[in-house]
């Protein structure tokens, strides 16, 4: 019984502040300071006036302003303005296309060794992989052939048989890997590693030296399975 009283008592404390701020509380204490719709008026000017009307674009959007805030128009202090050297570290994506492709060079020999010594820790000997967290990379089941994930999703994906573009397995690289260092290999090691994992999939020759052009016209098995997502935001309908 007490506590179902405490939650009465609760509940009505909840309620009654709930229709307060809503300027539903009438005329009990209307006379002492106006009327409650009065009151919530006054109270929703001052929040904002505080706060800013919600932005109708994101780009109006002012986080300073926010309930305990520093302020309109005020930063937090947190962090630096990006320069356009930091920017330009970091703009290194290559798209599907290789346009972006720098220049450099890598065998596939010096790849495998490179893979040995820096990948093989997470990937596997022979890319199986360390399911969940590492994915497989090599090893074409030949069940999977064919492009059968539809009818079996539990099919190994892999390099050879589930990558639409060889560019992309350069950026992701470059980018990414390895694990504990991402982005500190150099773009002949990166070409490197491309080339190994390549022609371990026999996508490429064993003996295969990849730079940018020799990437570009590597075209990978199974990349006629892969519609391109032609959609643009702001095209007319």
């Amino acid at each position: 019984m007490r506590m179902t009283r405490v939650r009465r008592v609760l509940l009505g404390a909840m309620l009654g502040g709930s229709l307060a701020a809503a300027g539903c509380d009438g005329g009990a204490t209307a006379g002492a300071s106006g009327t409650g719709g009065e009151r919530a008026a006054t109270a929703g000017a001052a929040s904002g006036a505080a706060t800013g009307a919600t932005p109708v674009r994101f780009a109006d959007y002012d986080g300073g302003a926010v309930p305990g805030g520093p302020g309109a128009g005020r930063h937090y202090g947190i962090g630096i303005r990006a320069t356009a050297a930091a920017i330009t570290k970091m703009d290194r994506d290559i798209g599907p296309d290789g346009a972006e492709l720098p220049a450099g060079t890598g065998s596939v020999a010096e790849g495998g060794a490179l893979y040995k010594a820096q990948c093989a820790m997470c990937h596997g000997v022979n890319g199986e992989g360390m399911a969940p967290a590492f994915p497989r990379l090599s090893g074409r089941d030949p069940a999977a052939e064919g492009f059968k994930f539809a009818s079996d999703p539990k099919l190994p994906h892999t390099i050879g048989n589930y990558w639409s573009h060889a560019t992309t397995l350069f950026d992701y690289i470059r980018r990414a890997m390895p694990h504990v260092a991402p982005g500190s290999l150099t773009d002949d090691q990166v070409y490197a590693l491309t080339a190994y994992l390549l022609a371990k999939d026999d996508v490429i020759a064993k003996d295969a030296t990849l730079d940018a052009a020799a990437l570009r016209a590597v075209k990978m098995p199974y990349a006629d399975r892969f519609v391109p997502d032609d959609r643009r935001p702001n095209a007319p309908k």
